[in-house]
This record gives C-alpha cells, sequence and structure tokens, in this order.
C-alpha cells in the first residue's frame, strides 16, 4: 500500500528555517516525481517545489526560489524540503504527494496519494 507522511512542521520566527520530511512506501521511489504544496485554510492548494526520482530534475515556484531545497533520499526513500528565511506567508499546511506523469510546470491535478500533511506556523 503507498504512503506518504510528512514530518517536521512546527512553530518558527520569521527568518528561521525547517526541515520537511516525505517518507515514502509501498512503491519504487526512483520511478517517480515527489511533490511539495501547501494550502492555507479557505484557499486552494498550491504548488512549491517536485524531484523527479528518475533523473534528479527539480522544480521550484517562485515563492520557494532562493528559499527553499528540495532533496532525494533514494537510501531512505524520504523526500526533503529544506526551508530557509521563512516568513509568516510561508504559514501553511504543507503536504507530499506523488505523480507518475511527466511535468515541466507544478500541476496538483498530476499528483495523487497526499500525505496528511505537516502544519508550519510562522511567527513576527
Amino acid at each position: 500500500e503507498v504512503h506518504l507522511v510528512e514530518s517536521g512542521g512546527g512553530l518558527v520566527q520569521a527568518g528561521g528555517s525547517l526541515r520537511l520530511s516525505c517518507a515514502a512506501s509501498g512503491f519504487t521511489f526512483d520511478d517517480y516525481i515527489i511533490g511539495w504544496f501547501r494550502q492555507i485554510p479557505g484557499r486552494e492548494r498550491e504548488g512549491v517545489s517536485f524531484i523527479n526520482n528518475i533523473d534528479g530534475r527539480t522544480y521550484y515556484t517562485d515563492s520557494a526560489k532562493g528559499r527553499f531545497t528540495i532533496i532525494g533520499d533514494r537510501a531512505k526513500n524520504t523526500v526533503y524540503l529544506q526551508m530557509n528565511n521563512l516568513q509568516p506567508e510561508d504559514t501553511a499546511v504543507y503536504y507530499c504527494a506523488r505523480s507518475a506523469f511527466q511535468m515541466t510546470t507544478m500541476t496538483p491535478s498530476l499528483f495523487a496519494n497526499w500525505g496528511q500533511g505537516t502544519q508550519v506556523t510562522v511567527s513576527t
């Protein structure tokens, strides 16, 4: 059975850092894209970043560029999202999901098997 489990969220002050983890099981990790998304209550889920475990290619949305880094650890079947210089507008529930489709931009509808999410709260 496919499982994606997020962890690493928490409360941090503006300018701080967090590292989120997405632990994957039940499928061949190297065959999929793993993406990170976030959602604020009342708003649509938005893409943050993805990594293509087939070729190592990464993608970042504008909100993540220059501050976030996505890292895949094949030995641990885990994808990390290192988030630096966090700001209050980064406050959201962060989710990971997998996709079997090749893509050049983040397309939420192409992702499935969403995790339960981890809360990130950035205070001023």
